[in-house]
């Protein structure tokens, strides 16, 4: 099994919340980056890229017009190249471990976040990050690379995903065997 492990599922169902608990209560340094919704009067209006060192940029707004869209969210692609790939980049440099929440259908229309994922996938770093369940043929070889180990998070599962998650050391060689 592989050392980077990719957490699928349905949105909504703790996939970035459970990145989140294992960033903060894992000893080793973690790199990359997570996103994290924007709301206004409990109506979701976009998405915000977080590195992990805590820079911030917009990844989509409903505010934003023009191309690129998905859905309803104008694409800030920009921002995922000068944000999310540095983040990813400095993880493979400096961290144990590099975290990318998400690839997703926004940011994988940067090729540079696609080639920033590819290395981390490629590198002897161990990679904790979310996937959408079903993608592109880009995403679907990802998910079959021989590295990578694929799980898909439920409400029913989560909470035992973490407890794994949380006894990790080291690669997730151990864990994905399990």
């Amino acid at each position: 099994m592989g050392r980077t492990v990719l957490l699928t599922g349905r949105p909504g169902v703790g996939k970035t919340t459970l990145i989140r608990k294992w960033t903060s209560a894992h000893q080793g340094r973690c790199g990359g980056f997570y996103t994290q919704e924007l709301r206004e009067s409990g109506t979701r209006v976009g998405f915000e890229i977080v590195s992990l060192d805590g820079q911030r940029a917009l990844l989509a707004h409903v505010q934003r017009r023009g191309a690129p869209r998905v859905g309803k969210y104008g694409v800030y692609v920009e921002h995922v190249e000068a944000v999310a790939v540095p983040a990813i980049e400095r993880a493979i440099a400096e961290a144990d471990y590099v975290i990318i929440d998400e690839i997703g259908k926004m940011e994988l229309l940067c090729d540079a976040f696609r080639a920033a994922v590819q290395k981390a996938v490629d590198s002897p770093k161990s990679v904790l990050g979310t996937v959408m369940q079903h993608g592109d043929r880009w995403v679907e070889a990802l998910k079959r690379h021989p590295d990578v180990t694929v799980v898909t998070v439920t409400m029913q599962n989560r909470e035992h995903l973490f407890d794994q998650l949380a006894d990790c050391r080291g690669e997730f060689r151990s864990w994905c065997a399990g």
